[in-house]
């Protein structure tokens, strides 16, 4: 991985984890559209009597033991950009095309 690659990798990290912490916390209260409709069609209080949601690590957007405030919500938002970010990282170093010494050196001599 190149130097300019990986710079560009640990900004948009660091872009993604202010956005999560900092700005999350601004998002709208209001019900998003699925909710929305469920709400207007009567039958939302179905899907809240399934606890599967409950059981979450981070329900609601909110991390649990620091009460529902912009900290319980920073919070989650940096839990939650981490997790992404490790397993889409994780993921990509597994489907990452191997190379072996001798492909490398050709390549480099393609280049020059």
């Amino acid at each position: 991985m190149s130097k300019n690659m990986k710079i560009f990798i640990f900004v948009a990290l660091l872009v993604s984890l202010f956005l999560a912490i900092f700005i999350s916390p601004f998002a709208s209260p209001h019900p998003d559209g699925l909710e929305r409709v469920a709400e207007d069609k009567g039958f939302l209080e179905k899907g809240e009597e399934w606890v599967a949601w409950k059981l979450s690590p981070i329900p609601d957007y909110a991390v649990p033991r620091l009460g529902e405030g912009a900290l319980a919500t920073g919070a989650a938002g940096l839990v939650g950009t981490l997790i992404v970010f490790l397993v889409g990282y994780g993921v990509a170093v597994l489907i990452k095309p191997r190379s072996t010494d001798a492909q490398t050196e050709n390549l480099g001599e393609q280049r020059e």
